[in-house]
């Protein structure tokens, strides 16, 4: 273990004497880009990881192929990107992505239901402030007051469009993420008009 670094990788010549072995190349050299790895011999040389000239693909695996005409970039207008995700959906340009397929936002019917219910209970350190501070004076009671609501379930959001259907169940914990996820389907239904 004392010999963990005899000196300089190979692919560096030895450094003089007082200099650090493991320090970059001075800037310019084909080292510059590779933050102080080598990355070719000669510039212009492709980098690790990047495929050399007339490199073959590992075997068992198709030879590469030109994508078919008219794949990729399209020409014409694009719009930004997301512009909502309700779960699964997501609406992107005049496009709605769900797992059953993309659905034009042109037209689509929205519709969400409210599966969330909301209790109100009497909260453990209440109970306890009550029975320690009722053995000191009757007051101790008005800690039973206390109320702690807590919302549990889900919206469902349904999308209709272009002979497709998709639903998807978005869970919330709280009114104010059901508030949020409904004025989102309302955005929707506003962007599908």
């Amino acid at each position: 273990m004392a010999n963990q670094y005899p000196g300089p990788p190979p692919e560096q010549p030895p450094g003089q004497p007082g200099q650090n072995p493991y320090a970059s190349p001075p800037a310019g050299g084909p080292a510059d880009a590779g933050y102080g790895y080598p990355q070719g011999g000669r510039p212009g040389d492709p980098g690790y990881g990047y495929p050399q000239a007339g490199s073959q693909p590992p075997s068992g695996f198709p030879p590469p192929t030109a994508p078919p005409p008219g794949a990729g970039f399209q020409a014409g207008p694009q719009t930004g990107g997301m512009a909502l995700s309700l779960g699964d959906i997501a609406v992107s340009g005049d496009t709605i992505m769900t797992p059953a397929g993309p659905m034009p936002l042109k037209g689509a019917i929205w519709t969400a239901t409210d599966m969330s219910r909301t209790e109100e209970k009497i909260p453990a350190h209440a109970v306890v402030l009550a029975i320690v501070f009722f053995l000191f004076c009757l007051l101790g009671l008005l800690f039973l007051l206390m109320k702690e609501r807590v919302t549990t379930g889900f919206v469902q959001v349904t999308v209709n469009s272009g002979g497709r259907h998709h639903s998807t169940m978005v869970p919330v914990q709280s009114r104010e993420q059901v508030m949020y996820v409904l004025n989102q389907v309302n955005y929707a239904r506003s962007l599908s008009v």
